[in-house]
């Protein structure tokens, strides 16, 4: 897969960026690994493009059951109405950028789910978070037809053991993932399918091949 480059669009542009996002083909994260346990599943997309300098990520959700909790970043985000991406520069470390729908940030660098540093509040202070929900304002689980868009602007300074000035060119692995551990009905969607026998995203075998347009 190539993430398209697109150049001189500022993430604070929304205009510009969702004109950009139009002509991005959306993708579905669709696979429901763990039927049998966990079969209910949202409707969920994303869409990718980068400019050098950010990669622009937008994920679309329809779900039935939603709910923000958690009030911190680097907390238990992944108990909340979740999008994720993780994504590996190289086949030592992947980073996690876990991310409620209002906003809440977890950020790893990590060689497994057990070995990992956390991003420090500089670092996560500069991945800019766009939410079709008020941004911050946590609230209980809700229930009927919920919809809401997560954008978010990721400077490759946020790979932050890696010394990344440009998404130009870069060669990676990655995997995107839907989930709310804690909701009613709790669900585990993927990209690129996982064959475990139970829910693990720390599984960097099973992410796919991306490059990103000079």
């Amino acid at each position: 897969m190539e993430i398209r480059k697109i150049a001189g669009i500022a993430p604070d542009d929304r205009a510009a960026v969702d004109e950009a996002f139009a002509g991005i083909e959306p993708l579905p994260v669709a696979c429901c690994n763990w039927p049998a346990e966990f079969p209910y599943a949202p409707e969920v997309s994303f869409r990718m493009f980068h400019t050098g300098d950010w990669l622009m990520l937008r994920f679309d959700v329809a779900e039935r059951y939603t709910a923000a909790l958690v009030t911190e970043d680097n907390g238990e985000v992944w108990t909340d109405s979740c999008a994720e991406f993780f994504i590996a520069p190289d086949t030592g470390m992947y980073y996690n950028f876990e991310t409620t729908c209002i906003g809440r940030m977890l950020l790893g660098a990590r060689k497994s789910r057990t070995e990992a540093e956390h991003a420090s509040p500089e670092v996560l202070a500069g991945v800019k978070r766009y939410t079709t929900l008020p941004c911050g304002e946590p609230f209980a689980e809700r229930e009927g037809d919920n919809r809401w868009s997560l954008t978010l602007a990721i400077p490759p300074q946020a790979l932050f053991r890696h010394a990344l000035t440009d998404w130009s060119g870069l060669k990676a692995r990655m995997n995107l993932y839907k989930c709310g551990d804690n909701l009613s009905h709790p669900h585990f969607l993927s990209w690129r399918p996982i064959r475990t026998e139970k829910p693990d995203f720390h599984r960097p075998e099973f992410f796919g091949e991306v490059t990103f347009e000079k």
